[in-house]
């Protein structure tokens, strides 16, 4: 099934979706890496407030290329997730409605996308260059010095991803090689 989402989500909303659905995201999504998440965890244990409130919001995995002119951003293809899994289960905690990025996910991770009502989304890997036609402006928020890895917000239009973990437990990357496997 195909959702036409936009940011933010409300659990009402993530309720409707299920591994193998579609969306089209249109709004504010915000970028975040590894570094951004060391620093987000950071500030969060000296108690100093995120660049961003996150409640009902999607970070995505991503770390653009530079952007060419008359360009919002350069190719933004999705990073591995599981780079995040230990910085995770805590934002979805504080109200992050869920991640866009690639591959499987930790069990604590998916354990906490079930407890807070979350989704997490795939972008094709390898399809940045395509994916950046959907993201208007790009705007770093917070460690700038950080590069392609800065915290930033970005509004995008019809933004392309597929549920790949929804909030009742289902996890695409099993279902998905569940016919190729043998059972002994």
């Amino acid at each position: 099934m195909l959702h036409r989402l936009t940011t933010p989500l409300s659990k009402d909303t993530i309720r409707t979706l299920r591994i193998g659905d579609t969306a089209l995201i249109t709004g504010t999504i915000y970028a975040a890496r590894d570094a951004a998440h060391k620093r987000m965890d950071e500030a969060l244990d000296r108690g100093d407030p995120l660049p961003a409130d996150l409640r009902g919001q999607l970070i995505y995995y991503v770390g653009p290329t530079p952007a060419r002119p008359g360009q919002a951003i350069g190719s933004a293809g999705p990073t591995t997730s599981g780079r995040m899994d230990a910085y995770t289960p805590r934002l979805l905690k504080l109200g992050l409605a869920g991640m866009i990025g690639k591959g499987n996910r930790s069990q604590a991770v998916m354990g906490a996308i079930r407890e807070n009502v979350c989704v997490y989304f795939a972008a094709t890997g390898g399809a940045g260059a395509l994916l950046s036609r959907c993201i208007r402006k790009y705007t770093v928020l917070a460690y700038p010095e950080l590069g392609t890895e800065a915290f930033a917000a970005m509004e995008v239009e019809d933004f392309p991803v597929t549920v790949v973990a929804d909030c009742r437990g289902g996890d695409q990357y099993k279902e998905g090689s569940r016919p190729y496997c043998k059972f002994s």
